[in-house]
């Protein structure tokens, strides 16, 4: 608080801060969701689009992608580590399938022992 103060009270008010003096969170939004965009439209039919990226860079992409209200994004949350979120491409617009989920489908490890 003796630092950021100001920062601090703005962001839980729901105002657009930049955090540390970096981006806001719509500035990310813009730099990264068009890079998703033109990478799925270079998918095959059927193809599948894996993006690696900090939990909250993505969380203000799928809010963007999804059409959200950027005052909206945060209810998203973040992605943990290790965690992935889907989304679909339907009729009207993109769906969010699944968000913040960790669990994998097979085990890892192989049990061969």
């Amino acid at each position: 608080m003796a630092r950021f103060g100001t920062e601090y009270t703005a962001w839980k008010r729901g105002e657009p801060i930049r955090r540390g003096g970096g981006e806001l969170e719509t500035e990310v939004a813009d730099r990264a969701a068009p890079v998703v965009l033109e990478s799925a439209d270079k998918l095959p039919d059927g193809g599948t689009l894996v993006v690696v990226s900090h939990g909250g860079t993505f969380r203000t992409t799928i809010g963007r992608l999804l059409g959200l209200e950027p005052r909206t994004w945060e209810a998203l949350g973040g992605l943990s580590n290790c965690c992935w979120s889907v989304l679909g491409e339907g009729v009207r617009g993109w769906r969010l399938l699944e968000h913040n989920a960790g669990s994998l489908p097979e085990p890892v490890l192989g049990d061969d022992d």
